[in-house]
Formats: structure tokens, sequence, C-alpha cells
């Protein structure tokens, strides 16, 4: 039986899903079989899974990290938001319902079963389990019913470091803080902490480390400094994808959708050197001088259809394609593309039909099968083979699918225009594929890198691995594991 370690965060975003990672890999490095295990998330960003699900995209990630194949244990219960209000239910990688905030959290006690039970399979598989929180367990108005953070941690006897992150500000009072304000119960399961995204000199936070470990009386593992790779690695936020932009270079833009999903089908477009990757962001026009636009995929076509026309992107796209620009779809981006998506039983959100941007001859009507397969298909204009996954629900159909963007064992997959400008597809993850990739940027007139993108993350991997052993006290940190 596995013994295991729960890293929380002090707050959002503080670098839990990373640092899981990296302690995944370098536990990989002592011979261990260690597995990542998140209770609950809240992501658009999913992966296929081995045994035919779909969890968060940071577990896909740290089980690369870990050398094992994902698998719906390791993320038991996925959120996808649909709305402000509103998410999809995922368990065990399949959908069990939609539901308002207030009607999940009537829902979750009912869910501890199912996290514990996975929980335990992976146990009995490993030597290790690497535990990810969500948000904080400073949020306890949310404690009662929590399977996430404490209520999770303290059901499983699993025990608990906290990452602060130095770089927003206010790291002392988030750690002092969650200190003041958790059940004591709660607070004696918390055996350390860890300050991330340090930048510049480490020692001048040496009395803030030591007024950290005085008030909360716990251990301090180390201050880690900025990971500048961070950003060759899948990332659960979409903003990070705007963050690396090379002016310049041949630009490729694409929308950033409110309720975008899967947007890691980018991450490969955005590492080239020779692509400036451009986030378009609300009240943006589309850059007049890119060659390609994307549509990505969306949790709620219908609603970010109507957001994009609110935009005005819909004009953009018309003039792009009148200037000779391209425009991909993917996924629900390419249900967008078509002349109407219907979702008659309203299983993405009111039920209705939407006029589409006519900028592919299809249809959509939502069904409520979900597919969820990971497929080989070939590209047909350029016939490179494109490793990708489907993950959508609706069935499209029309007169362009008389031009497929690929073929799947010579059945007919997405949709190209008569012009040949305009492409859709369902496949995602496809420009993870190098010689597919290289081959689509070539028909833009870009030169692709040669170094292929699985070695990338690969050693952005290795990278992060040394980065933690080097700042912090890993054995330490293994050795709480129990």
């Amino acid at each position: 039986m596995a013994r295991a370690l729960m890293i929380q965060g002090a707050g959002s975003d503080v670098g839990k899903s990373l640092i899981v990672a990296g302690l995944a890999r370098a536990a990989r490095r002592r011979g261990l079989r260690v597995l990542p295990f998140k209770p609950q998330n809240m992501s658009n960003n999913a992966a296929v899974t081995v045994d035919g699900g779909e969890i968060g995209r940071a577990q896909a990630l740290q089980a690369l990290a870990a050398g094992v194949e994902p698998h719906t244990d390791m993320n038991p219960v996925l959120l996808k938001p649909e709305t402000d209000v509103g998410a999809q239910i995922i368990v065990h990688g399949k959908r069990i319902a939609t539901a308002r905030a207030r009607e999940y959290a009537a829902m979750k006690p009912s869910l501890m079963a199912a996290v514990l039970g996975s929980f335990a399979r992976l146990k009995q598989r490993a030597d290790l389990v690497l535990v990810e929180g969500a948000g904080s367990p400073a949020e306890v108005n949310l404690r009662k019913s929590d399977i996430a953070n404490m209520g999770f941690a303290r059901r499983a006897d699993v025990p608990v470091v906290l990452v602060g992150d130095i770089d927003r500000g206010g790291v002392i009072a988030q750690l002092v803080g969650i200190k003041a304000v958790i059940d004591p119960d709660d607070a004696a399961m918390i055996q350390g902490f860890v300050i991330n995204k340090f930048r510049g000199d480490p020692t001048l936070f040496d009395d803030g480390y030591r007024l950290i470990e005085e008030r909360t009386a716990w251990r301090g593992f180390g201050v880690l400094p900025w990971f500048v790779r961070a950003g060759e690695l899948p990332a659960e936020d979409a903003l990070g994808l705007g963050e690396s932009r090379k002016p310049g270079q041949c630009k490729i833009a694409f929308l950033a959708l409110p309720r975008i999903a899967n947007f890691d089908d980018l991450d490969p477009l955005k590492l080239e050197p020779g692509v400036d990757l451009m986030m378009v962001r609300p009240g943006e026009a589309v850059p007049g001088d890119a060659k390609l636009v994307i549509l990505p995929g969306s949790k709620s076509t219908r609603g970010d259809l109507a957001f994009l026309r609110a935009q005005g992107w819909d004009i953009d796209l018309l003039a792009h394609r009148r200037r000779g620009g391209h425009v991909l779809g993917l996924c629900g981006g390419y249900q967008m593309l078509g002349q109407s998506v219907a979702d008659p039983d309203g299983i993405e959100g009111p039920a209705g039909e939407t006029r589409g941007l006519g900028l592919l001859d299809v249809t959509t009507t939502m069904t409520e099968q979900k597919t969820l397969t990971r497929v080989s298909a070939v590209h047909e204009a350029t016939s490179q083979p494109i490793s990708a996954y489907e993950i959508h629900i609706g069935r499209t159909d029309g007169p362009d699918r008389v031009r497929p963007f690929a073929s799947l064992d010579g059945a007919p997959e997405g949709a190209i225009s008569s012009d040949g400008r305009v492409h859709g597809s369902y496949l995602h993850g496809l420009f993870a594929s190098d010689e597919f990739r290289k081959a689509f940027l070539a028909q833009l007139d870009i030169a692709a890198a040669d170094q292929p993108y699985g070695a990338r993350v690969e050693s952005a991997l290795d990278a992060l691995a040394g980065h933690i052993e080097t700042h912090l006290d890993v054995e330490g940190l293994l050795a709480l594991a129990r």
C-alpha cells in the first residue's frame, strides 16, 4: 500500500500543479512508482484517459511526469463550467449531471465515496500517491461539504504541505492567516509549507520565512524561485498562452472565448519560434495581419457564439477571409463555423438553435452522448499522420464534409470550405503531431522547428524536477508521506 502526501495551496494558481508534477518526476527518478491524484478539479481543459474517460489536463501532465498513462481515478470529480453559475459534473470520467453551484454543494457529500474509492485503487498500484488540492483550505465557508482539501485529507489521513505564492504578494498573511481561520484539527494535518515563484535574492525573505515558521509552528521546506520554463508545459489557464509574444514572426491569432476548452491544443504553436501566437481578448479586434485565426474549443458553443458576435469578431472573420486569410475551428470552434448550431434538448444550456458564422456549409445538432476517444488520423491535404483525441457532444454534417479535414480509418473527419481557406475539425491535440504541424505550417509559409514537441515537454519536466531538487528539501517532503 502506497504512502501519500497532499499539496494544497494558500490560494488558486499558486503553482500546486507544477510542484506535484516536479515532485512526481523527482520521485520517479528515485525508482518509486508514483501516481498523481486530485479529488476534485474545475477546468474546461481536459484529457482523454486510457480507460475512455476524461480528467483535468493538469493530472494528465502529472501522469506524464510520473511515466504512466492518465486514468480516470487520478481525477474522480471534474467540474466543467458551462455558465457563471453552472457546470457539467464528471465522475470517474463520465458526465452524470449539469448542476448550479448550490445544487453541486448539496451533491458533494455523496461524491466522497467516489473520491475515496479512486484514491484506494491508486494506493494499491503505487509506492507514492501525490495529491493536489483545489483552491485553498482558507475557504472555510465551504469546509462542511469539502471533498477537495481538508475534507479529503482528514478522511484519508493524508499529511498536507501548503504552497504560498510570493509573486502575487501577501504570502506571509496567506499562510499565517490560514492557520488562524481553519479548524485546529485541520491545521494539525499541515506539516509544512513551501514558498513558490520567488524572484530575486531569496535571502531577502529569510526574516519572513522564519516569521511564518514561528507563527504557524509549521516547517518550511524551502523557497522555490520562478521556474522560467513553465511556459513550455501545458497549463490549465488559457491566459498563459498569450504571454510569449514574438513580434516580427508570422502571426496566428486565437479568440479568447469565455468558455474556452482544451486550449492546450495551441501549446505546440506557442513554442514554434516562427509563430507569434496572439490571444484576441474581449474588446480587441482580430489583427489584420494574421495568417491564421483559430476558433478554439468551447464548453458552451452557442453561448460563446453569442459572445463572439457581441465582440464584432464575426465581422472581423469575414474581413480576414476576404483578405485571403485562413480560419481553423476546433471542436466547438468547428461547430460555430457552420450554418447553425441546434440544441433541441438543452444539453449545453437553454434549448434552441443559433445561427452560425456561415463560413462552412455544415450544421450541428447537440446530442446527449459524448464522444470520448483517442484516435489516429491522416490529414487529407498533406497525408501526414495525426495522433489526437475527440471530446465533444454534437453531430456535424453538410455539403462541405465532402472535403474532409482528415480521415479516421478511411472515414471522413471535419470539413473544408470550397475555397480551401476555412477548416473545421473535432481533433484535439493535433498540433502535438510533429510532422503534421510542420506540414500544416508550411501551407501558411511558416517554417517549423525540428525539435519534437514531446521531447520539449519531457525536457521541461526534467528541468522542473531538477529545479525542485535544487531549491526544496525533497527528501524531507517525501519523508512526510504516510
